[in-house]
């Protein structure tokens, strides 16, 4: 996916853009594409994921917090 705008100021919250064609064009894009896009993000996000974070989070699924 093409990002429009992204905002990198210290001042401000990252801010990401999507026209209405670019959301129209993903929205016709195949199920199962998208969720093969989801997984990736997911495994990606869990690597760089600090230990600590790590620790928190398999707690938090294993409803101990």
């Amino acid at each position: 996916m093409k990002h429009r705008k992204v905002n990198r100021s210290q001042d401000r919250p990252l801010l990401y853009y999507k026209s209405k064609e670019e959301i129209k064009a993903y929205q016709k894009k195949p199920v199962k594409l998208k969720l093969q896009w989801l997984q990736a993000q997911m495994e990606f996000f869990h690597k760089v994921m600090p230990a600590k974070a790590k620790k928190i989070r398999e707690k938090f699924e294993k409803g101990e917090i």
